[in-house]
């Protein structure tokens, strides 16, 4: 038998792609992979994950029953085994039409409807499409990091605006102005917002609208968490102003069913004037999905039910039960002296906290608080350097409300212990 040297080459052609080795690392679930690894396996405590976006593995959030029996009634039928449309099939793209067209001033079409594997493939779809030489997007900070990861792997540069926790998270509208050039081609907002926990005002999202009319780019409006809302401010889907600026809404059923891992989601494009077409961004979703890969079959024939037959009460039981948390995370943290939470959150998972580390020893940085807190206390918090805010904290309140009031009172021991000597 011949060795490999033997009919070996004097050197490999292939080796694999750094770039996309860099932008994997500024996702969620790199940073949280580190923690998880950073855990004492000694310690005999569950481990408390704050630091996540998903509550399915939790029985107070299980999905609702009628969207269980969707998915049954879809597999017993025998009639979605096949492959789907890339764009998906009709009947589905029709449900979501009409289920967002509810809160729209004007009437979607199944046409301005294009099934996803979930959010995050709405959003790698619109990102190629947008891709061209010297093409620069706007992206929030604090924001959601797979809106960079992906813009560095189309090549696309991002620019940064800043969310103002003096106002609710509100976007800087004039650093936004400033930012803008010839080259820029869109400004993404996350409505309700991670890892803010904000919800945004009809009127702030109008204004937001019409800086991109004057910019001349359109809005890609994450809106992945839509009416988890349970503040003062009800959810606006900023499709309301497609007429004032074309709006891709971005979204799917993964949270507000509590089904992340169903995959299906959507992009939208809300845009009354027909700009989006005339300007071929359409023609160039449409080709995207031609080369993609398509949600599952089955989840598309579940997703007319699920839509149409989720009984209200479902739905208010999960705001009710995420606006008690967000309560409960929100008091938990004013007794623990390092932290300062300077808006409340109103929406979404999530509450994003400032970390005072003057105040304790031995910790660097938020990266490092977080590492420390995962192996002495096996509480899993997310560093704010992983949403583009150092020396913050993300922490979610969607888990069980015994698991939050210990992961709380652990993240305060730790705190307490770590506090600097007067």
């Amino acid at each position: 038998m011949a060795t490999e040297n033997e009919f070996s080459p004097k050197e490999w052609s292939f080796k694999g792609d750094e770039l996309l080795v860099r932008s994997s690392a500024v996702t969620v679930r790199g940073v949280l992979d580190k923690l998880m690894g950073n855990l004492n396996p000694n310690d005999p405590r569950p481990t408390i994950p704050l630091g996540h976006g998903d509550p399915s593995p939790f029985p107070s959030f299980r999905t609702a029953p009628e969207a269980e029996n969707a998915i049954s009634d879809a597999l017993y039928s025998a009639k979605f085994n096949g492959y789907s449309p890339s764009v998906g099939t009709l009947p589905a793209r029709k449900a979501v039409a009409e289920h967002l067209s509810r809160d729209l001033p004007y009437k979607l079409s199944p046409d301005d409807v294009y099934l996803t594997s979930g959010c995050t493939q709405a959003i790698e779809v619109i990102l190629t499409v947008l891709a061209r030489p010297n093409a620069n997007i706007l992206l929030p900070r604090p924001g959601y990091p797979y809106y960079e990861a992906r813009a560095i792997f189309s090549n696309i540069e991002f620019r940064y605006f800043d969310l103002l926790p003096e106002k609710d998270w509100e976007v800087n509208l004039h650093t936004v102005e400033l930012l803008a050039d010839e080259n820029t081609v869109a400004i993404v907002i996350i409505n309700p917002g991670n890892p803010c926990g904000n919800v945004y005002k009809y009127e702030h999202l109008k204004k937001v609208a019409e800086t991109a009319r004057k910019l001349g780019i359109l809005v890609i409006s994450d809106e992945v968490y839509y009416h988890l809302a349970f503040g003062k401010n009800p959810f606006v889907p900023m499709g309301v102003f497609g007429s004032i600026a074309p709006v891709i809404t971005v979204g799917s059923i993964s949270k507000r069913w509590i089904v992340p891992g169903w995959r299906i989601g959507w992009l939208v494009t809300n845009d009354p004037n027909g700009i989006l077409k005339k300007h071929g961004v359409v023609d160039s979703i449409i080709a995207f999905l031609n080369i993609s890969s398509d949600p599952a079959t089955i989840v598309q024939g579940a997703i007319i039910q699920v839509l149409e037959k989720t009984k209200e009460e479902f739905f208010l039981k999960i705001v009710n039960l995420l606006r008690e948390a967000a309560e409960t995370c929100c008091s938990k943290i004013k007794e623990i002296p390092c932290f300062a939470c300077p808006s409340k959150p109103e929406g979404a998972l999530f509450a994003l906290v400032k970390l005072d580390l003057s105040l304790l020893e031995d910790i660097q940085d938020d990266l490092d608080f977080c590492l420390k807190l995962s192996k002495e206390e096996s509480v899993i918090v997310l560093p704010g350097l992983a949403v583009g805010l150092k020396n913050w904290l993300r922490i979610t309140y969607s888990v069980e409300p015994s698991a939050l009031d210990d992961g709380l009172n652990r993240i305060k021991a730790f705190c307490l212990r770590h506090a600097k000597k007067q």
